[in-house]
């Protein structure tokens, strides 16, 4: 089984960003211990700040993976062409954030990437990604 992990913007700032909402483990310390936890999934992940190269990802491993876990960030709440681009691909996708969303500013309510979307896991810190790897293995 192949599954990309592709985190948007600031996402790359987890361990330092805001650690009483993100905690203080980064995300590449994190990534290496959920390759020891899923040792027969081939995990890769992707990181960017810039909505098109998230695109240019979906698009690359979107026709081909077993499953797509999604951190948009921000952008779950504003990028209509991201919500295009999951919707254009056949791989599963499943939507992942480390905070509880809607119990936060009343901005980050609206999703518009879910809908396109398996499910979405949210405010379970960073084991919601297992979760999404966990769902992807049994279905």
């Amino acid at each position: 089984m192949r599954i990309l992990i592709l985190n948007g913007p600031n996402l790359n700032l987890l361990g330092v960003r805001e650690p009483e909402i993100y905690g203080t483990e980064s995300f590449e310390t994190f990534f290496a211990k959920l390759q020891q936890r899923f040792p027969n999934v081939e995990l890769i992940t992707m990181q960017s700040n810039h909505e098109g190269a998230l695109i240019d990802a979906l698009h690359a491993y979107g026709f081909s993976y077993d499953g797509i876990i999604i951190n948009a960030g921000g952008l779950s709440h504003t990028s209509i062409a991201l919500a295009d681009a999951i919707s254009a691909i056949t791989t599963p996708v499943v939507e992942v954030h480390i905070s509880n969303t809607f119990a936060r500013e009343s901005f980050r309510h609206h999703d518009v990437l879910t809908a396109n979307c398996k499910g979405i896991i949210a405010g379970l810190g960073l084991e919601g990604y297992a979760l999404a790897v966990k769902y992807f293995l049994s279905h």
